[in-house]
C-alpha cells in the first residue's frame, strides 16, 4: 500500500516545515490558521495555509502516519498529477464547507490537513472498496464498511459541536476524494466493484443532504 511514495514524502516534509514553523511563532500561527473570521474580511489564503499547521506534534503524526499509507497507493494507480489535484481538491472542498457551514460564525477556526488527507483515504476506498482498514490499529474491517461508518459519525459530530474535530472540513474531503478520483479515473474506480462504487456514492449524497438539512 506504500507504492509512489516520493510525492507524499514532499507532502510530508512541507507540511513538517510549516507546523513547526507554527509552534515557534505564534503570530505566524494566528495569521495562517484557517479563521472564518479572517476570511469574512477577505484573507482567503487562509483556505490554504491552514492546512500547513497542526495544534500539536500528535496531530501532524496522526494526519501524516495516514497519509504515509494511503498516498502512495492512490498515486500509484492515478498517478502524480491526479494524486496532487485529489490532496489540494479535499484540502479547498473541506475548508470551503466548513466555511460555507459557519460563514456567520467569525469564531470557527481550524487546523491541519485532515480535509486532505481524508480526501487521500476515501480516493483509495473508492480505487479498492474492499480493501482492508484497521479500526483502532487493530480490527480488520473492508473500506466500504469504514466509509460508510465513517460518513456516519461525521454527520453526527456536524450536528453536536461538542469537540475540537473539524468534521465539516472532514467531510468535503471525503466529498473531493470520491467525486475526483471517478472524474480523474473512472474505470479504476468502477471496474473491480462497481456496486459498492454506487453504495459508497449513495452514502456521500446522504450524508450531504442529512447535514444540509439539519444546518437549514
Amino acid at each position: 500500500m506504500i507504492m509512489g511514495l516520493s510525492t507524499t514524502i514532499i507532502l510530508i516534509i512541507v507540511n513538517a516545515i510549516f507546523t513547526y514553523m507554527g509552534f515557534q511563532d505564534q503570530h505566524l500561527f494566528e495569521k495562517y490558521k484557517f479563521s472564518v473570521g479572517g476570511i469574512n474580511r477577505g484573507e482567503y489564503y487562509r483556505m490554504i495555509s491552514g492546512a500547513f499547521l497542526h495544534a500539536d506534534w500528535n496531530h501532524f503524526f496522526f494526519n501524516m502516519l495516514t497519509l504515509y499509507f494511503f498516498g502512495g497507493y492512490v498515486e500509484s494507480y492515478i498517478g502524480t498529477t491526479n494524486f496532487l489535484l485529489v490532496y489540494f481538491g479535499g484540502l479547498l472542498l473541506g475548508h470551503y464547507l466548513a466555511y460555507h457551514l459557519h460563514k456567520n460564525d467569525d469564531w470557527y477556526a481550524a487546523i491541519g490537513n485532515s480535509a486532505a488527507v481524508n480526501a487521500v483515504v476515501f480516493s483509495a476506498i473508492a480505487l479498492e472498496p474492499m480493501m482492508k482498514l484497521y479500526l483502532f490499529f487493530a480490527i480488520p474491517i473492508p473500506g466500504i464498511i469504514f466509509a460508510i461508518g465513517y460518513l456516519y459519525y461525521t454527520s453526527m459530530g456536524t450536528q453536536s459541536q461538542t469537540s475540537n474535530i473539524g468534521h465539516e472540513a472532514h467531510f468535503g474531503g471525503a466529498i473531493a476524494g470520491v467525486a475526483l478520483t471517478i472524474l480523474l479515473d473512472f474505470y479504476h474506480a468502477f471496474s473491480r466493484h462497481p456496486m459498492l462504487s454506487i453504495l459508497l456514492i449513495a452514502a456521500l449524497v446522504g450524508a450531504y443532504f442529512y447535514i444540509n438539512n439539519k444546518r437549514k
